[in-house]
């Protein structure tokens, strides 16, 4: 069992040209209790564990621990991938929100990740750069070439032997035909 205290930053001292004293308020705290030792992670709970832990590292929270937990409790096993899949399968895990190629996970950022998630749900279908803003990014008062920088870095993540986003010229982008993609709802 282990309860995790995120306390928010402190706030800054009160300003000078407000007359009288200031008084101090009580930071807000969050608290988090996870039993850890019941059984194995899931993947959510894993990545959880380790945001938390991540908080606890920038100094932005405190993970004090009621009772020593075994490692094996702290490991997430990955799901393993049906026999009939092609080894080089890209698996989006929407509900965890990590994508998987074979054994290696590959980071991505928020927006490569529903970028990556868009495009996979919608596939043989062009977007131009403005749909892709409005659908994924939620806006479309950015630059366009926002899109393209964010689709030049998720290519360089996956690797230039992994045929997933293609350019149409002149109209945006869409999912390769050849691109060997699995989303996975409930993982």
């Amino acid at each position: 069992m282990s309860v995790v205290a995120i306390t928010s930053r402190p706030h800054p001292p009160g300003r000078s040209d407000r007359p009288g004293p200031s008084r101090p308020r009580p930071a807000p705290t969050l608290t988090i209790t996870l039993d850890l030792a019941a059984a194995p992670l899931t993947p959510r709970l894993a990545r959880l564990v380790d945001l938390l832990g991540e908080l606890a590292e920038a100094g932005e929270g405190v993970v004090r621990l009621a009772e020593p937990v075994p490692v094996r409790a702290v490991t997430a096993v990955p799901a393993p991938a049906p026999a009939d899949e092609h080894p080089d399968t890209l698996r989006i895990l929407a509900g965890s929100r990590v994508v998987r190629q074979g054994d290696r996970e590959i980071p991505l950022t928020r927006i490569e990740f529903d970028l990556l998630l868009f495009l996979a749900e919608h596939p043989h279908r062009v977007f131009s750069r403005l749909q892709l803003l409005g659908s994924v990014w939620g806006y479309e008062h950015a630059v366009a070439r926002t899109v393209d920088v964010h689709v030049r870095r998720l290519r360089a993540k996956l690797g230039a032997d992994t045929p997933l986003v293609t350019t149409v010229y002149g109209v945006g982008y869409r999912l390769a035909d050849e691109a060997r993609v699995r989303v996975d709802r409930f993982r």
